[in-house]
C-alpha cells in the first residue's frame, strides 16, 4: 500500500512505547533485576447459492515510527523513535480506555485461559467476519473494513480466504490479494484483523497451507494487529490427533518465519465444536486459542458446556464464527439464544466475529442482496441479523 497509518502498526501499542520510556529510566536509576445439533458445523452456505448443507463455517510526549512498504505490502521491519506520555486514561485494571484498539492492548497472548493484552488483562474483541473471499470478494476492501471499523464500533475482522471450490487452490494470486487488502486497511485503523485459513479438508492442503503461512508470517511477524486462523472447521470426519498435527506443522512454519509473538488460532473436529477433545492433548505452543463457532438456532446449551468444559481445563476459546441463524446459514433467526451465547462470551471474554459481512440471500447475511461492497450502509440495507449484531456491537 502507498500511505500507511502507523497507528497500531509494528508493535507501537502504549505498551512498548511506555516500555521503550522506561527501560532507560530504569537504568539510571540503577534498578534491580529482581522485581443442541451436535455435528452441525457453521453456517453461510457454500458458494452462491444456499444449499441447506449442515458442513461447516461459512460452508458452503511524542512517539513516531516509519515504516518500509514493499509491492503495496506492510514491511516487517520498522524504527520507533521519540517518547510516549504515560498519562493516558486507563481503568481500574490499568487497561488503557483511549486509542485504537491495537494501540491500548498491543499484542495478544494465552494466559489462564484467556486471551490477554500487553497489560496482563483479557481482552475481547467485537467484529465481523467476511464471508469466503472468492465469493465475498466485493467486501474485500479498504472501505467497508472502515465502516466496519468507524460506524459498527469493530474491533476486529475476519478476511476467510476460500481454500477450494474455485478458491486458493485454483486461483491463488487474487484471493491472497483480497486478504492483503483487508489486513492492511484493518492495520491503518489500528483494529485486529484474522487471516482465516478458510478450508474444511486443510490437512489435505498442508504443504500449500505450510507455504502460505510462511509467507504471510514473514511478511506480518512486527504487526500486532494480525492472527493466524490455520484450519477453520475441520469436519466431523476428522480427529484430533490428526488436526493436531497439521496445526503443528502450520504453526512451526510460522514461528520460524519471525511471527513468535503472533496469537495463532486453531479449529477442532467437528465443525470446531470439539475444543473439550483438543484440551485433553492441547498443542504445546502456549501462545494458541482454539476456535468455537456456533449457530444460535442450532447449537445450545450442550455446546457451552462443551466449551466451558474445554476452558476448565485451560484452553482459550476464540469465536471466529457464529450466527443468529440455523447451522445452514438459513432458518429462523434465534436472537433469544444468540443473546445467551453473547452473555456467555462476555461472561468468559471470548472474543467473536460473526458470520457474515455479505449480502447473499440468507438468514445470516448482515446485507440484503445488491447492497454496496463499499459501505457505508443504511439501515435500510442491512438484514434482521445485521441490524441485531450490529447493535450488539455498539453497545459498547
Amino acid at each position: 500500500m502507498n500511505n500507511v497509518s502507523l497507528r497500531g502498526v509494528l508493535g507501537v501499542s502504549k505498551w512498548s512505547l511506555l516500555a521503550l520510556v522506561a527501560l532507560p529510566a530504569a537504568l539510571l536509576l540503577g534498578c534491580s533485576d529482581d522485581t443442541d445439533g451436535g455435528g452441525q458445523g457453521g453456517g453461510g452456505g457454500e458458494g452462491p447459492a444456499t444449499t441447506g448443507s449442515s458442513g461447516g463455517a461459512g460452508t458452503s510526549g511524542s512517539s513516531s515510527s516509519t515504516s518500509a512498504t514493499t509491492g503495496g505490502s506492510v514491511s516487517s521491519t520498522s524504527a520507533t523513535t521519540g517518547s510516549s506520555s504515560s498519562t493516558s486514561a486507563t481503568t481500574g485494571t490499568g487497561v488503557p480506555t483511549t486509542g485504537t484498539p491495537v494501540e491500548r492492548h498491543g499484542w495478544l497472548s494465552v494466559r489462564n485461559s484467556r486471551v490477554v493484552g500487553e497489560h496482563g488483562s483479557p481482552v475481547q474483541l467485537k467484529g465481523m467476519s467476511l464471508f469466503w473471499s472468492q465469493w465475498g470478494s466485493k467486501f474485500y476492501n479498504a472501505s467497508a473494513v472502515n465502516t466496519l471499523a468507524d460506524e459498527w464500533n469493530a474491533t476486529i475482522v475476519r478476511a476467510a480466504m476460500g481454500i477450494d471450490e474455485e478458491g486458493y487452490l485454483t486461483n491463488p494470486a487474487p484471493e491472497k490479494e483480497r486478504v492483503r487488502a483487508v489486513v492492511e486497511a484493518a492495520v491503518n485503523k489500528g483494529i485486529y484483523v484474522i487471516i482465516d485459513w478458510h478450508d474444511h479438508n486443510a490437512n489435505d492442503h498442508l504443504e500449500l497451507s505450510k507455504q502460505y503461512f510462511r509467507e504471510v508470517a514473514a511478511q506480518y511477524k512486527d504487526v500486532p494487529n494480525v492472527i493466524f486462523e490455520v484450519f477453520n472447521e475441520p469436519l466431523n470426519t476428522n480427529n484430533w490427533p490428526a488436526v493436531k498435527s497439521y496445526a503443528e506443522a502450520v504453526i512451526s512454519e510460522i514461528r520460524r518465519a519471525g511471527a513468535t509473538k503472533s496469537l495463532v488460532i486453531v479449529g477442532s473436529p467437528n465443525w470446531s465444536q470439539d475444543a473439550d477433545v483438543a484440551a485433553d492433548s492441547p498443542l504445546s505452543d502456549s501462545n494458541v486459542a482454539y476456535t468455537l463457532h456456533f449457530y444460535a438456532t442450532t447449537h445450545k446449551q450442550f455446546l457451552r458446556d462443551k466449551a466451558q468444559t474445554a476452558m476448565s481445563k485451560g484452553l482459550a476459546l476464540f469465536v471466529t464464527e457464529w450466527g443468529t441463524c440455523a447451522a445452514d446459514g438459513n432458518g429462523t433467526l434465534d436472537t433469544g439464544e444468540a443473546q445467551t451465547w453473547i452473555n456467555f462470551m462476555n461472561d468468559n471474554d471470548i472474543s467473536w466475529a460473526n458470520w457474515a459481512l455479505n449480502d447473499k440471500a440468507e438468514a445470516c447475511s448482515a446485507l440484503r442482496p445488491g447492497s454496496s461492497g463499499m459501505g457505508p450502509w443504511a439501515d435500510n440495507q442491512l438484514t434482521d441479523s445485521g441490524r441485531w449484531v450490529k447493535a450488539k456491537m455498539l453497545e459498547d
